[in-house]
C-alpha cells in the first residue's frame, strides 16, 4: 500500500519514503508518527495518541515530540511555519491536512480523499502554488437585501475585510478585482481555490434593513473542507466600520491564532466620518473598477460628493487622484490639466491619513507624471509596506520602474501583481506593462505576446496597442505594427510623436529615442 500527496509517497511496506522521486532517510519514530498522522487524517490527533501510538505509551519529553514532529515535517518539506500539510492546532493536537491519495499494490488508485465519493471535480485551468504564506480569497458578500441597488453595500463590507487583511504581512490575500469575478457564480469551493491559489476563502452576506444590517462571515479551510469560524453580527448601521474590524480580527485569530496572540493585531485604519462618504466611495470604486473611461468619469464625480461631505477622508481623495492621472495616462484626458488635480487631491489625502495605501499610491502615480522618479518609487514601496497585497500599486510600482530603466524589476512587479490577482479586471494592464518592461529589454517577441494577451484581455487597452505598435514595428512584422497602430489610432484619436515625446514619463533619453523610433517604423508622425 502505498500513500501519495503532494511530490511524496510513503511505502508502507517497505518502510519507504519518497519525496520527488528520492529517498528520504527518516528515522523510524519520525515515520512512525508520519503515518500515523497520513492514516488518521480526518481528525485531530492529540499529543497522546501520538504518544500512545509510536511511543506505545512510555513516556516522552514534550523536547522529543516537538524534535520528532519538525523533523516530519522537514521530510515531507513542510515547516511549522507554512503548515500546509501537518498543520498544529493550539491546544488541541496536530491534522494532517493535504490531500491524499491510497495506491493499492497494482499502482491503481484505490481511493482519493480529496474527492467525496461519486463527485468529479474538474479543474478548469493550471492550479497556482501555493505561496509560502497563509493564502486567503475573502469573496464578494451575498446581498440580502432583495435590492440590487444596495450590491455596492454589500460590496464594500467585503472590500473592507480585504483591505484590512492585506495589512498584514503574514498573509497572502487575493486581490478585490480577482475575488470578485466569482459574484453571483455557483462555483465550487475548490475551484476558485485552485483558480486563485489559495488555501482559505471567506464567504458571507449583508442584509440592510433600515438603519439594522445583519451580517455573516465564515471562514473555510478548502484543503480539509470543514468551517474553521463562522458567526452572525446583527448591529445597527453605525456600527458596520466596528463589524468589520470584528470579522477581520476573528478571521486572523482562526487561522494565525499564536501570530494574533504574538502581534495583538487590531485593524488600524481611520474609518470616515460619516457612512455616507463610505457609501459613495464604495460605489465610486464599483465603477473604477470597470476600467472604462465613462465610468471613470462616474468615479470622479462619486468621489467629489464624497469629498463634499467628508474633506479628510483619505482613501477617496487617493482614488479621486488615481483616477485623474489613469484617465491621462490612457490619454482620455489632457495631462496638463489633470496632472495638478491629481497632484493634489493625492497630497491631501497624505495629510489626511498618512496611512492609508490608496493615499501613497495616487501620490506616486502623480509624482511619476511630474517626472519626480524618486519620490514616486518612494510613494509606491510606501503603500506597499503599508498593503504588501495592493496589486494595483504592485503593477504601477513595477511602470515606474520601467519608466526609469530598470525593466527587469519593472517586469518582476508587474507579474507579482499578477499573482497577487490572477483574474483582476486590471490583468490587461498589468500584462501590458509587463510587455513594455520587455520591449525596453529588446525582447521583441515577448513583448509581442504579452501586449496581444492584454488586448486579448481587453481589446479597447490603449497600452497594450501601443507596445504591439512599438514591438511588432522594432521586430520588422510590419503587417502586425500597421495593423495595431490602426487599432490605437481608434482607442486613442490623438496619439501623435510629439504627444508620445512628452507625455509619456521616461527617465532615459535612450528609452524615449527607442520608443519613439518603433513608431517612426510603424508609420506614425
Amino acid at each position: 500500500m502505498t500513500l501519495s500527496f503532494g511530490d511524496c509517497q510513503i511505502d508502507l511496506e517497505r518502510r519507504e519514503l519518497w519525496r520527488a522521486k528520492r529517498a528520504v532517510h527518516v528515522e523510524p519514530q519520525v515515520f512512525d508518527l508520519l503515518v500515523y498522522l497520513v492514516q488518521n487524517r480526518d481528525r485531530v490527533v492529540s499529543k497522546d495518541d501520538l504518544i500512545d501510538s509510536v511511543w506505545g505509551g512510555r513516556i516522552v519529553s514534550e523536547s522529543t515530540l516537538t524534535s520528532r514532529i519538525n523533523a516530519a515535517r522537514t521530510a515531507v518539506g513542510d515547516s511549522g511555519r507554512t503548515q500546509q500539510l501537518i498543520r498544529t492546532i493550539p491546544r488541541k493536537g496536530l491534522r494532517f491536512v493535504g490531500a491524499v491519495h491510497t495506491q493499492a499494490g497494482d499502482d491503481q488508485p484505490a481511493h482519493t480523499s480529496d474527492t467525496p465519493p461519486g463527485e468529479i471535480s474538474e479543474p478548469s485551468g493550471p492550479a497556482l502554488s501555493l505561496p509560502d504564506r497563509p493564502a486567503i480569497a475573502v469573496l464578494p458578500f451575498t446581498n440580502m437585501s432583495g435590492d440590487p441597488e444596495q450590491e455596492y453595500f454589500s460590496d464594500g463590507i467585503s472590500e473592507d475585510i480585504i483591505t484590512a487583511l492585506s495589512k498584514l504581512r503574514w498573509f497572502f490575500v487575493i486581490a478585490r478585482n480577482s475575488s470578485f469575478i466569482y459574484k453571483g457564480k455557483a462555483v465550487h469551493m475548490k475551484e476558485i481555490a485552485q483558480e486563485l491559489g489559495v488555501g482559505y476563502v471567506v464567504e458571507g452576506s449583508v442584509r440592510k434593513s433600515g438603519d439594522r444590517v445583519r451580517i455573516t462571515a465564515q471562514l473555510n479551510d478548502v484543503l480539509t473542507g470543514s468551517h474553521i469560524w463562522a458567526e452572525r453580527y446583527d448591529r445597527d448601521l453605525a456600527d458596520v466600520f466596528a463589524v468589520q474590524d470584528e470579522i477581520t480580527e476573528s478571521i486572523v485569530a482562526a487561522i494565525e491564532p499564536q501570530l494574533y496572540a504574538a502581534e495583538n493585531f487590531r485593524a488600524r485604519r481611520k474609518p470616515p466620518g460619516s457612512l455616507d462618504a463610505w457609501d459613495l466611495v464604495m460605489r465610486a470604486l464599483s465603477h473604477y473598477w470597470r476600467v472604462t473611461r465613462q465610468d471613470n468619469v462616474v468615479a470622479q464625480a462619486l468621489l467629489e460628493k464624497a469629498i463634499t461631505i467628508d474633506p479628510n477622508y483619505g482613501q477617496a481623495l487617493g482614488v479621486l487622484a488615481t483616477s485623474h492621472t489613469f484617465s491621462a495616462h490612457m490619454g482620455w484626458a489632457d495631462m496638463a490639466t489633470t496632472a495638478p488635480i491629481a497632484e493634489r487631491a493625492a497630497l491631501a489625502a497624505v495629510r489626511a491619513d498618512s496611512e492609508d495605501p490608496w493615499a501613497h499610491h495616487g501620490l506616486g502615480y502623480a509624482y511619476l507624471f511630474a517626472r519626480r522618479f524618486d519620490d514616486s518609487l518612494a510613494e509606491f514601496e510606501l503603500a506597499l509596506r503599508l498593503n504588501p497585497n495592493f496589486s494595483l500599486a504592485q503593477a504601477f510600482y513595477g511602470a515606474t520602474l520601467c519608466y526609469c530603466g530598470r525593466w527587469q524589476e519593472g517586469d518582476l512587479a508587474a507579474r507579482r501583481a499578477l499573482r497577487l490577482s490572477p483574474r483582476d479586471p486590471y490583468s490587461a494592464i498589468f500584462c501590458g506593462i509587463a510587455a513594455y518592461a520587455q520591449f525596453i529589454g529588446r525582447n521583441y517577441d515577448e513583448a509581442i505576446r504579452l501586449s496581444q494577451e492584454a488586448l486579448r484581455q481587453r481589446g479597447d487597452f490603449v497600452g497594450g496597442h501601443r507596445v504591439l505598435t512599438a514591438a511588432a514595428a522594432m521586430a520588422g512584422q510590419h503587417d502586425v505594427a500597421k495593423a495595431a497602430l490602426q487599432e490605437l489610432r481608434r482607442v486613442q484619436p490623438n496619439i501623435s510623436l510629439a504627444w508620445l515625446a512628452n507625455e509619456m514619463p521616461m527617465k532615459q533619453d535612450a528609452d524615449r529615442e527607442h520608443y519613439l523610433e518603433a513608431f517612426r517604423r510603424a508609420g506614425l508622425e
